[in-house]
């Protein structure tokens, strides 16, 4: 499962329609989200009661410009729609995603996948991103807005530091379209399908390779894996730490190494399947040890019955 997402005229759309193209089975959010609001539905019944008449169009359609001049002036009004709709594009891209063939790589194309603090339930995030600049001038040229209207629907998304924090993966977008669609189809190539087979196959991915300068990334990777483990393991993890040469800032092999506690045997080998479902299959001939099936993101997962272990970053 992959999560992509981005800012308004970021070129997100370029990048989902490129992955469809390449065989991936797309869920689109933004899709799912006007179905629930179509005509006679009781999403856009709802949204008449609360917003008033004046966002329905004469043809009993939902009036999208008028309802944006509301939602995008009022985090109120935005919250209480979007309190409409989730929950309704949560259970259908569920369902889309069980429906897929399997061995698909699943694309969720989800514009707030940030801000709905949602991005630990994807295997890799991918953030499509162009600075404030070039999106402004897209969207003023795209949607006929003012200058004062697309800046007001940018910056009413997460910024950029939210995303950089949240993002495995950092496709950028000034410049053509051609140039945006290869970097996504070596995107695919490179990382995603040989990741997706890993999975498959129940094969860490091969990594690491020479010892390098000390990455500031790290930490920050660490923590995106060890929240996507606490998000599948729930109240089975009591920790997990980033730990070896990397939790310490020196000279390393490119390899994240995390060390999770559990209470005990018992759920140390109720979590062996779980980790293997999140990406991180396990090592051959160990009872205890996964490894990261993402050739992008090299890791080691060692499980810890009863606690134990010392130094990094502890994620609680």
């Amino acid at each position: 499962m992959i999560g992509l997402t981005g800012g308004l005229g970021a070129g997100k759309s370029s990048v989902s329609q490129t992955f469809g193209e390449l065989g991936a089975v797309v869920v689109d959010a933004d899709k799912i989200a006007r179905e629930a609001l179509a005509p006679g539905t009781p999403g856009i019944e709802a949204v008449e009661e609360i917003f008033g008449a004046e966002v329905i169009a004469p043809d009993g359609t939902l009036d999208r410009p008028a309802l944006a001049k509301i939602v995008f002036s009022d985090p109120a009004a935005r919250k209480l729609l979007n309190a409409l709709t989730h929950p309704f594009v949560y259970q259908e891209s569920t369902r889309l995603q069980r429906a897929a063939p399997r061995g698909a790589i699943v694309v969720h194309d989800i514009p707030l996948i940030i801000e709905n603090g949602v991005a630990s339930r994807y295997h890799l995030v991918v953030v499509v991103h162009a600075s404030e600049r070039t999106r402004v001038r897209r969207v003023m040229k795209g949607r006929g807005l003012s200058e004062a209207d697309a800046l007001a629907r940018i910056r009413s998304q997460a910024d950029d530091d939210a995303r950089r924090a949240a993002a495995d993966v950092w496709l950028k977008n000034e410049g053509s379209g051609a140039e945006l669609r290869a970097a996504a189809g070596n995107l695919w190539f490179d990382r995603l399908v040989p990741f997706n087979d890993n999975m498959l196959a129940g094969r860490v991915a091969a990594g690491g390779g020479e010892v390098r300068p000390p990455d500031r990334d790290w930490p920050a990777q660490a923590a995106r894996l060890a929240a996507r483990i606490r998000f599948v393991a729930g109240g089975i993890v009591q920790a997990i730490r980033h730990t070896g040469p990397t939790s310490r800032g020196e000279a390393a092999v490119d390899v994240i190494d995390l060390e999770v506690d559990v209470r005990d045997q018992g759920e140390a080998e109720h979590l062996r399947p779980i980790l293997v479902a999140a990406g991180f299959p396990a090592e051959p001939g160990s009872a205890l040890r996964h490894g990261s099936a993402d050739p992008g993101r090299p890791a080691r997962v060692l499980i810890r019955p009863r606690g134990g272990g010392v130094g990094g970053g502890t994620y609680r």
